[in-house]
């Protein structure tokens, strides 16, 4: 596998926002473009259920919706749709996948997909169609969704990107201008900030999203769970550079963060108990769409910057990946097909792009001309998250191992367990090696 280079909290006036930009012409395609064809044929009395995950920003969910309301007015197939947390839907659709009942779509998380590919229906047509038409998927989407390089288990949905948000002044005050692009630079940084009474935080508790950092952390020291043979190479003394960083990383961070999950750093952050962490764009935009007067005015002194570069030199981005996977038990499979085709095609998707404010960054490359990108210059930083993500499964394949031992938390668990002393260093990366062979066995 070649190398590749977040929620519900605040709602606010979004809901009009969205209901404002849904439909609005985001893109300019070629003529050539809108040749592609794809003949789907829904079956008669189709109905569909979808399971997706809960959003962070009302105007996901907004222009979601009114999307399906589109299709059903057009198609006449009745659509209903279930919002969970990101943490329900992994074992929703685990369960329906091995017992054959449940939604027809389910839109999961990072490789779910490879956990069961089995039970998805080919999504091959769909995927070339949508690939051909608009500029072509990025390489981590084929990673995610087309691990034999042929067949697609699913649709590429996007993602949100994990990037480091933060308060400018705060950073001023601690007597930097920008976060730092070096490891080095961002370590003194987050002791300035705590030395400051400003500390920072991020999350150390089974946080689908926001954990996602423990995966930079290994990465950017040269470790990685898995080596391009899928033989597990986690206990290394590259991980033991990047857990001793840790280390004295973790010290600065806020109070409680090895229970964080998904919405704690949102809330943390807006209630300024820190003054920096990562997220996706879901904190700003809660910020500028917020009721509060105080909150709203915070929106200014918002700011988002990549991560920093470590030892190895090169960029080590991990983003929470979306996908779409049609379940094989369904009755209606055509309709489920027409369904995805429908809210994948700009007229539908590029106007949930703008409603999202930046939560969403695309998986098709013709998306990159999206107008959310260039409205507010603080979206910029997201644009290109799915495009440089590099899979939690890094170097190896993805597969039925690496979905596995992304689920069971295996690179998070060891770097809270080392960072926060509760194991040496030694003794946690020794755990995580064991816990990963038992995922991917020789």
């Amino acid at each position: 596998m070649s190398d590749f280079n977040r929620r519900k909290f605040l709602e606010g006036s979004a809901s009009v926002a969205a209901a404002a930009t849904l439909g609005t012409g985001a893109t300019v395609f070629a003529p050539a473009i809108h040749a592609q064809t794809l003949q789907l044929k829904p079956e008669k009395g189709a109905k569909l259920r979808v399971l997706r995950w809960s959003r962070f920003v009302q105007g996901d969910i907004d222009a979601y919706m009114a999307n399906v309301k589109k299709f059903t007015e057009k198609t006449g197939i009745e659509v209903r749709v279930d919002n969970e947390s990101w943490e329900d839907v992994r074992p929703k659709a685990a369960v329906a996948a091995n017992t054959g009942a449940g939604a027809d779509i389910i839109l999961s998380t990072n490789d779910d997909a490879n956990l069961y590919p089995d039970k998805l229906v080919d999504m091959t047509d769909l995927c070339d169609y949508l690939g051909k038409k608009y500029g072509g998927w990025y390489p981590a989407c084929e990673a995610f969704l087309r691990p034999d390089g042929k067949k697609w288990i699913g649709v590429p949905l996007g993602g949100t990107g994990s990037m480091i948000v933060y308060r400018d002044s705060m950073l001023k005050a601690a007597g930097f201008n920008a976060v730092p692009r070096d490891t080095d630079g961002f370590l003194r940084m987050f002791k300035a900030l705590k030395e400051k009474g400003t500390p920072g935080g991020m999350a150390l508790g089974h946080a689908t999203g926001d954990c996602g950092w423990t995966q930079w952390l290994i990465w950017a020291f040269g470790g990685a769970l898995v080596d391009k043979n899928n033989k597990v190479t986690i206990d290394s003394p590259e991980t033991l550079k990047a857990l001793e960083y840790g280390k004295e990383l973790y010290p600065n961070f806020v109070p409680g963060t090895l229970s964080w999950l998904d919405p704690n750093n949102n809330k943390a952050f807006l209630d300024s108990q820190i003054s920096i962490t990562n997220n996706g764009i879901s904190i700003y935009y809660a910020a500028k769409n917020s009721q509060d007067p105080k909150i709203k005015e915070m929106a200014a002194d918002i700011n988002h910057a990549p991560f920093p570069v470590g030892p190895v030199g090169q960029p080590t981005e991990y983003h929470l990946f979306f996908n779409q996977m049609v379940m094989k038990y369904t009755k209606y499979p055509q309709a489920a097909k027409e369904f995805l085709r429908f809210m994948m095609e700009e007229e539908q998707f590029g106007g949930w792009m703008q409603a999202a404010g930046g939560y969403i960054s695309q998986p098709l490359r013709a998306y990159e001309k999206n107008s959310v990108w260039t409205v507010d210059p603080k979206h910029m930083a997201y644009r290109d998250s799915v495009k440089n993500l590099r899979p939690a499964g890094y170097a190896g394949r993805l597969g039925y191992a690496s979905a596995g031992a992304l689920a069971d938390f295996i690179v998070q668990d060891m770097v809270a367990e080392a960072i926060s002393g509760s194991k040496t260093p030694k003794e946690a990366m020794e755990r995580a090696q064991k816990r990963a062979e038992r995922y991917y066995k020789v």
